[in-house]
């Protein structure tokens, strides 16, 4: 805990059995978190095994493959189930380091943000830190492109790596969201929507075989639906036809 609060960090996960346990370790080793929930989303190796052999893990699988966007609505359910007031999602590829998971959740716990992203981008360590330069370009045109369309200034709207408060995330219908990846463009746009001021640290990351990646063509898909939602938004702003079902 951390000022009395509740740390529950989530992992939705998939074909992470390489990586899950070194990931699970270093959450274990902050010293904060008090509980960890990883979600299989019906992995085709032995992740769910793996889950079930963590220390005081609360493991749940799908039965189905329900995407990342699907594993996501479950890992921050259960999170909330469990008396979460501060909630964290790590992916268990252990590309994001877990070492900056008191910094985020203090922030969160001390009262001064309801939302903080751990930004590969910030400070400039994306590309050292073996980011391919064609992921790196793109992330960097999208997020031009979104910070234009919802009025913001984020480094990044792409990071796995965030953390919530649970008044925030009570606060958002996350079931109306996509079960794919642009699940988490849907979130940021939603917290935007509400005047809630996104927080970001820089982190470290980490590009190896191991690590979870979308292939070139997800990408594309993945970003013109990243597009689609800022210019929705942007247009519910103008009062430009219908509100979109992601603004709630």
């Amino acid at each position: 805990m951390i000022n009395g609060r509740k740390i529950v960090v989530v992992m939705p996960a998939y074909n992470a059995a390489k990586t899950l346990r070194k990931t699970y370790d270093e959450v274990m080793e902050q010293g904060v978190v008090d509980r960890v929930i990883v979600v299989d989303d019906a992995s085709r190796d032995e992740t769910a095994a793996m889950a079930r052999t963590l220390p005081a893990a609360q493991v749940h699988v799908h039965e189905k493959n329900l995407g990342y966007g699907g594993n996501q609505k479950t890992c921050y359910r259960l999170a909330l189930e469990a008396g979460a007031d501060v909630v964290i999602m790590v992916h268990p590829d252990y590309q994001y380091t877990p070492r900056l998971i008191p910094a985020m959740a203090s922030m969160i716990a001390g009262g001064l943000y309801e939302c903080v992203l751990g930004s590969r981008i910030l400070g400039g360590g994306a590309l050292t830190g073996g980011m391919p330069w064609w992921k790196y370009t793109a992330n960097r045109v999208l997020t031009l492109g979104e910070n234009l369309l919802l009025g913001a200034k984020l480094s990044e709207y792409h990071t796995g790596y965030r953390a919530f408060s649970r008044q925030l995330l009570e606060s958002l219908p996350l079931e109306r969201n996509s079960d794919d990846f642009v699940f988490d463009n849907e979130m940021l746009a939603q917290i935007l929507w509400r005047g809630v001021f996104i927080a970001e640290v820089s982190c470290p990351t980490r590009y190896f075989s191991e690590a979870s990646s979308i292939n070139f063509r997800r990408s594309v898909r993945y970003g013109f639906g990243c597009l689609r939602v800022a210019l929705a938004y942007r247009l519910a702003k103008m009062g430009l036809g219908f509100k979109p079902a992601f603004t709630g």
